[in-house]
């Protein structure tokens, strides 16, 4: 009687098991659908630009904007007018041929107000990854001084594509850079996964020490042991635009994708460095085709919100609305897609779930979003040339 008994207990864990073992992973928490009060529109501040793709301002207390041309010039939006005489030009430094080549973007440096430092992140002449500093003018606060160049951190790179080229300074100070996967479709380097690699990463440095700049000492490789020392997240294909969350620091990154899903990663404020988004065993929360069989995805970070090649083709990602103009759209992350120009609105509930609702086409190139000193919105308009406020009300 007990040798029966135990073989139906063997029988039945035995079943459990295979149970188990074909049981598909879960997949991730992405963000639901809810209601909106509120719907996104455009308004025209400045336009006559060539081939806009990012606006910033300078956090001086100015409210000028800076609008990055992809050929290699930086131009200020200054009482509503734009000034002709570029802030920066450095066409003759950068290549643009490649539709995803050119001066990407660039970022003041927190104590700009003090020092004067910006940091551009452009293609060079090789086709290279390239970040250097510069200071502004002695004489003009409207103009950087192009003779104080200093070439912080150069990449190569053997496709004109992928090419990443955010660059933000986070809460904590340091420079954050976007590294796309070094392009080829599928990623044919390996880059994402490969953490010794630059690229395929989110990078972070320290530009107020070293020469020419310090390692942070949490960084997840920080000894260069099991990955570059300058790795901060992993697993991306091409991060074009990322931002932290002024009012918290959490950092929101827009994955642009392969043929079939675009993506939007979150990386909790506080959360130590070494997420792995995926790329390229994962195209967003997808299985990539090219993926091994076994697709594990337990120590990936899957995203939190993504959407098919039918509602658009090129992410790009926003920013969290901090402003005062529109009180209903507090908190909302908002991001959209270059091809349709559809826009999103995202919300992280307090049960850390997201819920994400269209709100709207802007019927523009969408290249970038921008974000003013007082938490107010921006977007480039890339075919057109166009800088517009958006209206969310």
């Amino acid at each position: 009687m007990r040798l029966r008994g135990r073989r139906w207990l063997i029988s039945l864990i035995t079943i459990l098991v295979a149970i188990v073992a074909f049981t598909p992973i879960s997949p991730p928490v992405l963000a639901q659908t809810s209601t909106v009060d509120f719907t996104v529109e455009k308004e025209l501040i400045a336009d006559g630009f060539e081939l806009p793709v990012y606006v910033t301002d300078a956090q001086d207390d100015s409210g000028r904007l800076f609008v990055v041309e992809k050929p290699g010039r930086i131009r200020i939006i200054k009482d509503g007018d734009v000034i002709e005489k570029p802030y920066l030009d450095i066409t003759e430094l950068v290549k643009s041929s490649g539709n995803e080549q050119g001066l990407l973007s660039f970022a003041f440096h927190p104590k700009y107000a003090e020092n004067g430092y910006l940091y551009v992140d452009y293609t060079d002449l090789n086709g290279d990854h390239a970040v250097a500093r510069y200071q502004v003018s002695a004489d003009d606060p409207d103009v950087a001084d192009p003779e104080t160049a200093k070439l912080l951190l150069s990449v190569p790179d053997q496709y004109p594509n992928h090419n990443g080229g955010l660059l933000k300074f986070g809460p904590d100070g340091y420079l954050y850079i976007g590294m796309g996967d070094g392009g080829g479709g599928g990623d044919p380097l390996g880059s994402g996964q490969r953490t010794t690699s630059l690229l395929g990463k989110i990078l972070r440095i320290d530009v107020d020490n070293g020469d020419p700049y310090a390692i942070p000492t949490d960084n997840p490789f920080a000894d260069g042991k099991n990955g570059a020392p300058e790795v901060w997240a992993y697993g991306l294909r091409n991060p074009w635009r990322f931002s932290f969350d002024r009012d918290n620091g959490d950092l929101y990154i827009g994955d642009v994708g392969q043929n079939q899903y675009e993506e939007i990663d979150y990386y909790p404020a506080g959360t130590p460095g070494g997420l792995n988004f995926g790329w390229n065993v994962m195209e967003a929360s997808h299985c990539f085709a090219s993926a091994s069989s076994n697709c594990a995805k337990d120590n990936l970070t899957l995203p939190v919100a993504e959407y098919s090649h039918a509602k658009g083709n090129s992410v790009t990602g926003g920013y969290v609305y901090r402003g005062t103009k529109y009180p209903k759209a507090e908190g909302y992350y908002l991001y959209g897609d270059f091809g349709s120009a559809r826009v999103w609105a995202m919300m992280k509930n307090a049960d850390d779930t997201f819920e994400s609702t269209e709100v709207g086409m802007l019927d523009i190139g969408l290249s970038s979003f921008g974000e003013d000193e007082t938490g107010e919105l921006y977007v480039t308009d890339y075919y057109n040339g166009g800088v517009y406020r958006l209206v969310l009300e």
